[in-house]
């Protein structure tokens, strides 16, 4: 019995892989515990995810990296106010 072959329309085209251990070169990025994470086109929304996940663990090490000017900014955990 014959395999069946996949045509060159069937198969599928390579995707836009973001490896982690290279800095990204445009937006910011979510770094935790000094690996490069999830990427974001806007400051506010990686402030806002790792406001986020800090909340949740607050033992991570978590900063944004600017990709234009090259900088990570530490993100704190806010402090509860009784």
């Amino acid at each position: 019995m014959k395999k069946p072959t996949l045509s060159i329309e069937q198969q599928q085209q390579p995707t836009n892989i973001q490896r982690a251990d290279i800095a990204p070169e445009k937006g910011y990025t979510m770094v935790v515990d000094g690996r490069f994470k999830t990427h974001f086109s806007e400051g506010s929304a990686a402030k806002a995810a790792a406001t986020e996940l800090l909340a949740r663990y607050p033992m991570l090490r978590v900063e944004i990296y600017d990709a234009l000017t090259k900088s990570r900014t530490r993100v704190q955990a806010k402090a509860l106010v009784d």
